[in-house]
């Protein structure tokens, strides 16, 4: 297809990617093959910053490739006849039922796409006559990985048995362990390919260079687009082909135009076409945009036939697809995953910290590690160290038998630490009492925190210190979260925010958890907090999933919660209309809630939280977090009632608790038995305080009495000069 000029290339971007809402984000896609287009089109609508470095990340890269040499470019296929860049691949076969995908479908998946890639598949013979001249071979293989990330012995398959019962698209929910799927191998070492069932009829999907997290790059197939499955015409492995061509920066062969002739795949050697290929043509076929010659190029691997008739890529989409790999991927073509992990004969691995977790709430713990038989001989003995900010080390001797490439969970012994925050270093040392042949993989670093539980908080988010202290946020997929704001605020210049806007993975929980309380020998005690939110949908549109902010408390250190507060879509946003952009509210776009705490005097040290669960619609914020408690006098609370202050010279109160019923009423008389003043109560029940004005009166002795429907009350009250 002819390349088109750069004023064409902004048109094309302007019309294609034109505004989807959070709700048709959410919705079945468009019925098609491949579902990269579509799901890049939604990205680009919640991050304009993505769409305008992706689009001149591609102007350059196209320019380059139409004014520079294939030599310039790094691509001289003369000098580079000989090279093979080998890309090593990890499958992710995550299925509920893993028995859906063998082994061998996944070896026979990974020789069509070494085939396909090298020109050597045999069906390549039906390329018609008139398209051979055309017939690109690249210097493109992929090879199973032999070692995993952190230098352990793998297959390349990664199976991973979820409850989901298909993906989406749109949420990536298949690149993330939190979301039901399977976390991303390093990118800049593996090329990852997901396995999984996708919904809405969709094979496969591809991530272009530097578009969206880096933790999302690779390539998603349906599960029955592999070799043997039962799926007609869809079931020959071209399917990865086609997505792994996205992943080398390859375009649709129809340009994504809708049938306008003016889109381009940025490749010169394609022929114009008007829409993608839906069936296994045969001969010469001609569309309203290339309407004679050889037709289009409907053997393309980067158009929709069925796969037992597509046959190649050009030679210009090799060049472009090597050139994406030197330009782009370029740490693939050095990665040694593909050399198997070389066992050392003793190696023991501090796998993982369980505890303790990022917060202790007693200034002792206990910690617990897990710990992998990395080497080829049985682990019968080794050290367990633990050191504290750079302390002395604490040593556990543990003894038993651990297999090669068994692992085993240890309690080690109790530490202590003080108020603040800390660092725990924990390692391995001396298995079987000899030299461990890896240290890279001995030691683990954590944070942990203990403060003392307060009795009242206050902040409003000023201090540049975040978390503030005894504050700290709980985030389990390691991506957007709670974050101070500044230049957002109810008052002064700060706030706390979490970027909803951007979170496309829903259903995330993010958590701002404060420090412990205690409420001990008070009364009362109450939550406030300013909230400002707003959302993408409008309001009014049925079953939709909106964002939600919880308040929760813990009386177990975080263990378990109890939610107090919990309000979402119109409960919970205090602007409107919705918006389409990133919310920043102003100072009349805030709320103040509240909490009673009250059910909690006594009980122990409680610790609140905000949690935030996403559905990819809009920010909120938070300001003025105030923890408030209210003490009774003990007088006032053994008597029922209190005069204050006696004696007195202006004023005097008279206070009630709890609040009285059956009060009639409050009368003062002076020494002389005359009335001089009254407070008639004429609701039949009363206020927790009333205020008579003595100021006016002489010095003396006066009475203040108290009625009851069923008693009276009569106290002295001495007026000063």
């Amino acid at each position: 297809m002819k390349n088109i000029i750069a004023l064409f290339f902004l048109l094309l971007v302007t019309a294609y990617f034109s505004r989807l809402s959070a709700q048709q984000n959410r919705q079945a896609l468009k019925q098609e093959q491949c579902a990269t287009m579509t799901r890049l089109e939604a990205k680009f609508k919640r991050n304009p910053a993505l769409k305008a470095a992706f689009k001149q990340q591609l102007e350059t890269f196209n320019k380059k490739m139409n004014r520079q040499s294939a030599k310039e470019l790094g691509v001289d296929s003369a000098s580079n006849i000989n090279t093979t860049y080998t890309i090593p691949v990890v499958f992710h076969v995550v299925l509920s039922n893993q028995a859906k995908v063998t082994d061998a479908q996944i070896l026979a998946q990974l020789d069509i796409l070494n085939k396909t890639y090298a020109g050597t598949y045999p069906d390549s013979a039906a390329i018609p006559t008139y398209f051979k001249p055309l017939f690109g071979k690249t210097n493109i293989q992929f090879c199973l990985a032999q070692r995993t990330p952190n230098d352990e012995p793998t297959t390349g398959i990664e199976r991973v048995i979820t409850t989901a019962t298909s993906f989406s698209p749109v949420n990536d929910f298949v690149k993330h362990a939190v979301t039901g799927g399977a976390d991303i191998w390093n990118g800049d070492n593996y090329y990852n390919v997901w396995i999984c069932v996708l919904s809405d009829n969709i094979l496969g999907y591809g991530t272009f260079p530097n578009t969206g997290q880096p933790d999302e790059q690779g390539a998603v197939i349906h599960f029955q687009s592999l070799p043997g499955s039962p799926l007609n015409n869809y079931n020959g492995g071209k399917t990865l082909t086609h997505e792994t061509g996205h992943y080398f920066n390859l375009f649709h062969t129809w340009g994504d135009d809708n049938g306008a002739c003016t889109g381009t795949d940025y490749v010169d050697d394609t022929p114009n076409q008007g829409g993608p290929s839906s069936v296994c043509h045969t001969g010469i076929v001609t569309d309203n945009c290339t309407t004679d010659g050889n037709g289009i190029l409907y053997q393309d691997y980067m158009d929709y036939t069925y796969d037992q008739c597509l046959l190649l890529f050009t030679t210009e989409q090799v060049q472009r697809m090597e050139s994406a790999l030197l330009t782009y991927r370029l740490s693939l073509t050095v990665s040694n995953a593909c050399t198997p992990a070389v066992l050392q004969p003793l190696d023991a691995q501090l796998k993982s910290i369980i505890a303790p977790g990022q917060r202790v709430c007693k200034n002792s713990f206990i910690p617990v590690v897990t710990v992998k038989n990395l080497g080829l001989q049985t682990l019968t003995s080794f050290i367990v160290s633990t050191v504290i900010d750079n302390g002395a080390p604490v040593n556990y001797n543990w003894s038993g038998t651990l297999a090669s490439l068994a692992t085993t969970t240890i309690t080690l012994t109790s530490a202590t630490i003080t108020q603040g925050n800390h660092s725990i270093k924990i390692f391995t040392s001396s298995p079987n009492g000899g030299t461990d042949g890896k240290n890279s993989n001995d030691t683990l670093n954590a944070p942990v925190q203990y403060f003392d539980a307060v009795t009242a908080v206050s902040e409003g988010f000023e201090g540049t210190v975040f978390p503030p202290a005894g504050w700290d946020i709980v985030n389990p997929d390691n991506l957007i979260t709670w974050e101070r704001v500044t230049g957002v605020g109810k008052t002064g210049t700060s706030s706390v925010g979490i970027n909803n806007f951007n979170y496309a993975i829903n259903d995330q929980k993010d958590y701002l958890r404060l420090p412990e309380v205690n409420f001990s020998n008070i009364d009362s005690a109450f939550f406030y907090f300013q909230v400002a939110a707003n959302t993408v949908t409008p309001l009014t549109t049925a079953n939709n999933t909106w964002d939600t902010l919880e308040v929760l408390v813990s009386k177990d250190c975080g263990l378990t919660y109890t939610s107090l507060y919990k309000k979402w879509g119109a409960t919970l946003v205090t602007a409107s209309p919705e918006t389409s952009v990133a919310f920043i509210p102003k100072s009349n776009e805030w709320r103040r809630d509240s909490i009673n705490l009250t059910p909690y005097i006594n009980q122990g040290n409680i610790m609140l939280a905000f949690k935030n669960t996403t559905e990819f619609e809009n920010n909120i914020y938070l300001d003025d977090i105030n923890i408030r408690t209210i003490t009774i006098n003990p007088n006032l609370k053994k008597a029922g009632y209190l005069i204050t202050p006696n004696p007195a010279s202006d004023h005097i109160n008279i206070q009630f608790y709890p609040n009285p019923t059956n009060l009639k009423g409050i009368e003062l008389f002076n020494m002389l038995g005359q009335k001089i003043d009254e407070i008639t109560v004429t609701s039949g029940g009363g206020a927790v305080a009333y205020r008579f004005n003595i100021s006016r009166y002489p010095q003396g002795t006066y009475n203040v009495r108290v009625v009851f429907a069923d008693r009276v009350i009569i106290s002295k009250v001495i007026k000063l000069q």
